[in-house]
């Protein structure tokens, strides 16, 4: 993040003095800042205190902090709510955040989080599937369906709604 000029009192006293009276471009103009500067200091630091102001610009490091661990967490996109249960469980544990929190840095839902995972009953069928499209590089699914019927792994949709 770039490094302000100024500093946060100046950037909280500006907006105090257009308060008191003062023309916004005569302010600007007094200050070397433009007109969009000082609409932006004053929507997003009207009313602070200097405290107030420092508290915002810690939190906002942290999110940034953050937020740079989680995409260094994972050298590849982050996408299956599996991957993404992990790296919510490794906030939890490593930074002592809550689980709400943690949800919310890595963009998980609370409940798929708490959701209980699935057992994966045809993973031997998509092995196996795997294994012969490696064989066969030209044959499609249907052809590998086939072969996985002859094989006694999949049953024909015929066969099932007898």
């Amino acid at each position: 993040m770039k490094k302000s000029r100024f500093s946060e009192e100046q950037i909280i006293g500006v907006p105090k003095e257009a308060d008191a009276g003062m023309k916004v471009a005569d302010l600007c103009r007094k200050h070397g800042i433009s007109d969009a500067t000082f609409y932006n200091w004053r929507s997003r630091y009207g009313g602070m205190d200097i405290s107030e102001a420092r508290r915002l610009r810690q939190l906002e490091e942290e999110n940034q902090r953050l937020k740079r661990l989680v995409e260094g967490r994972s050298w590849k996109k982050v996408s299956s709510p599996a991957q993404r249960r992990e790296v919510v469980q490794q906030v939890i544990e490593q930074h002592d955040y809550s689980e709400r929190r943690a949800c919310a840095l890595v963009g998980l839902n609370r409940r798929t989080f708490r959701r209980p995972v699935s057992p994966d009953a045809d993973h031997e069928v998509r092995q196996r599937m795997r294994e012969l499209a490696q064989d066969r590089p030209r044959f499609g699914s249907p052809r590998l369906h086939v072969l996985l019927r002859r094989e006694g792994q999949v049953t024909s949709d015929l066969e099932d709604a007898e």
